[in-house]
């Protein structure tokens, strides 16, 4: 006897309360076993595959793409041979963090709107196995769906290799207006464009928000001379265990925040609000969260435990961390448990700024360019490559003097990271 079993969505990380419906890769009446992935979907976290976790037919798909649903909603129906969910020698489905997209089939099938509900037109997708899915926002594609376009054929022009809007527009002519952009009325009379904010981009300007207007800010900022920093990282790179590494002065940063949240551990906790009051979290461990401009958008995995690495080990991490994070293979457990952010934002040739905590941390710091500048050095002026850092803080949690004291170490840990070290060593 057959039974309809209900596939709902499952939280595939650490409280994520929605979803957004990417790509189904079954329609009704296609047969299914357990654990055969049947739909794409992407979190404020990743991009992550569902598996079934039931054998059968399917008989109806609830959700279409592009919709955002919230967790414990319905999204796919299974008809069952008999009652049980899965037959006991196969293996059950672990739907919380179960992986991230590696690979795609080669084409896009074409899918049969379940009853009442509209389904996106057909767009085959040709893919090279070697290199796996054409890389897009889930923004730009809904875009080529909608005006029919390849996303394998389309030369993509993004900074990690992405394909952009601006690629599809010009791949399509620049004829066609989207459905899921409109026009809106604009200052002047002039239409404008309207785009849904999804995915990465709603869940950074909704931690935003509620950053901004939770927790106080305070930002200070220092100069510091680089320049036996830099000479420090020539010797790294030439050392044989920094082989195929990329040693950069992001990795002396790294290093200085962590040890100065080491030093001043009320900059690696949390404020937490409860019914009896609130209090502030110390963690044991320097979860170092690098900010990462990702095809995606802006995500901030982290490095866990990341005080008990040494130079080379951290700059491994963060390259291995950074990659896997442009390359959307980064896991929920990549994405949570930061405990402090980093961001350079030099890399993009800005001096300096005023960067805003992430939800559940107590302090980031920024990163500006290094730019030759006028220093006195024993009483005469050169030039000198100098670098602005800035560390906001919650000032409930961190007061200026606590904060000046943090920051400070970081400036004299890069005025002199060789000595640092070796007094370090001593003291251990």
């Amino acid at each position: 006897m057959s039974e309809l079993r209900v596939f709902t969505l499952p939280d595939v990380g650490e409280g994520l309360t929605e979803a957004e419906i990417l790509r189904w890769h079954v329609r009704p009446g296609d047969v299914v076993r357990v654990n055969d992935m049947v739909v794409e979907i992407e979190t404020a976290k990743a991009s992550v595959e569902l598996p079934c976790p039931y054998a059968g037919t399917v008989d109806e798909l609830h959700v279409a793409e592009g919709m955002i649903v919230p967790v414990g909603s319905p999204i796919i129906s299974i008809r069952t041979a008999d009652s049980s969910p899965a037959a006991s020698n196969e293996r059950q489905s672990v739907l919380v963090g179960y992986g991230v997209r590696t690979d795609a089939s080669v084409t896009r099938r074409a899918r049969r709107a379940p009853d009442g509900m509209a389904a996106p037109a057909p767009v085959p997708e040709r893919e090279d196995p070697a290199v796996g899915r054409a890389r897009a926002k889930p923004l730009v594609r809904k875009l080529a769906r909608d005006l029919g376009i390849d996303l394998g054929s389309v030369t993509p022009s993004g900074q990690h290799g992405e394909v952009t809007r601006a690629d599809v527009m010009r791949a399509s002519g620049g004829e066609a207006t989207p459905a899921a952009i409109s026009a809106a009325p604009s200052p002047g009379g002039h239409a404008g464009e309207r785009i849904s904010v999804r995915g990465v981009q709603r869940a950074m300007a909704d931690a935003m928000v509620q950053s901004a207007f939770t927790a106080p800010h305070v930002t200070e900022w220092v100069d510091v001379d680089m320049a036996r920093a830099m000479e420090v990282l020539s010797k790294l790179r030439e050392h044989p265990s920094s082989a195929n590494l990329r040693i950069s002065p992001m990795i002396l940063v790294a290093a200085g925040l962590v040890r100065a949240a080491v030093e001043q551990p009320i900059i690696n906790s949390t404020w937490v609000d409860t019914p009896e009051g609130a209090h502030v979290v110390l963690h044991r461990d320097v979860n170092l969260g690098i900010a990462a401009d990702t095809p995606r958008g802006l995500l901030v995995p982290s490095i866990k435990a990341a005080s008990a690495l040494g130079i080379v080990d951290l700059a491994r991490a963060v390259q291995l961390l950074i990659e896997t994070a442009r390359a959307g293979r980064a896991t929920p457990a990549d994405l949570t448990g930061g405990t402090i952010t980093l961001t350079n934002i030099g890399v993009f040739g800005i001096d300096g700024g005023t960067p805003i905590l992430n939800p559940g941390q107590t302090a980031i710091l920024a990163m500006g360019r290094i730019l030759d500048r006028p220093w006195v050095v024993d009483g005469h002026v050169v030039a000198r490559p100098v670098m602005q850092l800035s560390l906001s803080f919650d000032h409930r949690v961190i007061d200026g003097a606590t904060g000046s004291r943090a920051l400070r170490s970081i400036a004299d840990f890069l005025g002199d990271p060789a000595l640092a070290l070796v007094i370090e060593a001593v003291d251990r």
